[in-house]
């Protein structure tokens, strides 16, 4: 897919950098749901937005977690990180791996501010090397 050449071509361009930290914001699909299955694979998930959320998952499945020379991390925003969400930043969120972190309703919501936050937090703390790791409130 185009994703995944673009997403490659950054690897490289890393790699003749001799830089390693990368930071790839996936999507929401990659995450497992409590049935133990990638969000993208179910069957409420959008067709119009299959595509490219089944691009980013072969991506991370195929080619990133088996990176072994780049310490990188993979962000899954919340599920509901959408227009609707955007416009306030708490400055506060929680942390989660491969699973969505929910609310006491149920929820996964993140606006995009606070998704800056948990990206600038992760620079400074590279807490997920290696790894998959999602935020919510």
């Amino acid at each position: 897919s185009e994703f995944t050449t673009g997403a490659l071509a950054i690897e490289k361009a890393l790699s003749i950098s001799n830089k390693k930290r990368f930071i790839m914001i996936g999507g929401a699909g990659t995450l497992f749901n409590s049935d133990n299955i990638q969000i993208v694979d179910t069957p409420d998930f959008p067709d119009f937005i299959y595509p490219g959320a089944s691009a980013v998952r072969d991506y991370f499945k195929n080619h990133l977690s088996k990176n072994t020379t780049l310490d990188w991390s993979f962000f899954s925003p919340a599920i509901e990180m959408q227009q609707g969400t955007s416009g306030e930043r708490k400055g506060t969120y929680r942390l989660g791996t491969t699973t969505p972190v929910v609310d006491t309703e149920g929820r996964s919501v993140l606006s995009v501010e606070d998704l800056a936050l948990v990206i600038a937090d992760e620079i400074k703390s590279n807490k997920h090397i290696k790894q998959q790791f999602t935020a919510a409130y």
